[in-house]
């Protein structure tokens, strides 16, 4: 887990080509929840030690 108050870092051009599983959709970094947001379907997905976990079963829903 992400320490409290460190954001997790997400490259750039990683972040670019992030999709939603789910709608296939771009994602948007929420950094201060420490999440990969996908508007569309309603999800956050987090990011681990700094790894997105995009399966539809972790996800938060919003």
């Amino acid at each position: 887990m992400t320490p409290a108050g460190v954001r997790p870092a997400i490259d750039p051009d990683l972040l670019a080509i992030l999709v939603c599983p789910m709608t296939r959709t771009p994602l948007r970094l929420d950094a201060a929840r420490g999440e990969l947001v996908s508007d569309e379907a309603g999800l956050a997905y987090p990011i681990r030690e700094g790894v997105p976990v995009l399966l539809i079963e972790a996800a938060r829903r919003l």
